[in-house]
């Protein structure tokens, strides 16, 4: 299966609960998932989301 990609950078000042909410809705709606969550010291998240590549058009990044 291919998978297409979306790099985040979530601030420190993003709470968890915000980011998993802003994260949920990106799942909802256009089809994204978690694929990998990196937390920094300085408390920013580095976030990885994909999904399946299909042939028709699909929504892109809200966040």
């Amino acid at each position: 299966m291919d998978y297409e990609y979306a790099p985040l950078r979530l601030p420190p000042n993003v709470d968890r609960m915000t980011a998993t909410a802003q994260l949920a809705i990106q799942a909802e709606f256009s089809g994204w998932e978690l694929a990998r969550v990196q937390l920094f010291r300085d408390g920013t998240r580095k976030v990885v989301l994909r999904r399946r590549v299909r042939e028709q058009p699909q929504p892109g990044l809200s966040i």
